[in-house]
């Protein structure tokens, strides 16, 4: 796991095979489900956004929206956000994004889910460094949400 100023790296060996794994990151439904997001009925297209009530304790006023990106079955998931985007005062709207990408690797031991959100750097500098800090945060507790996910079946 390596980080800089503009981007976060995480990654975990889960025990399930590349199929498992795609599933709980491709299909909206699912996603949310570990993630912490309501998106039922939503389907990730690519060049589409999709939105959903994160369903997190202290933070259900809060709506998730990305912009997919790309989609490789079984590959590569990618999509933009704003980061951190907490203050329901604030337009997020104006600021740029960053680009979130899943990739996937078999491995013998199950498959390999490396996680990088990158463009922290054209953040606005008031909200950059915390921006930062509550995503690398969160990126670890949801690779430990996918893995206890992807492991209950």
């Amino acid at each position: 796991m390596t980080t800089s100023t503009d981007r976060i790296e995480k990654q975990i060996l889960l025990k399930a095979p590349r199929s498992r794994v795609w599933g709980a990151l491709s299909n909206a439904e699912e996603f949310g489900a570990w993630f912490g997001v309501n998106f039922s009925g939503k389907q990730f297209v690519a060049g589409q956004s999709v939105q959903g009530n994160i369903t997190y304790p202290g933070y259900e006023h809060l709506v998730m929206d990305v912009t997919v990106e790309r989609i490789e079955p079984e590959h590569h998931l990618s999509w933009r956000w704003h980061p951190a985007a907490v203050d329901v005062s604030v337009d997020y709207s104006v600021e740029p994004t960053t680009l979130v990408v899943f990739e996937l690797t078999e491995v013998d031991s199950g498959t390999l889910l490396r996680v990088v959100e990158s463009g922290f750097d054209q953040i606005p500098a008031a909200r950059r460094d915390e921006a930062f800090r509550m995503n690398s945060g969160g990126w670890e507790q949801q690779l430990v949400n996918i893995e206890k996910h992807v492991a209950a079946g």
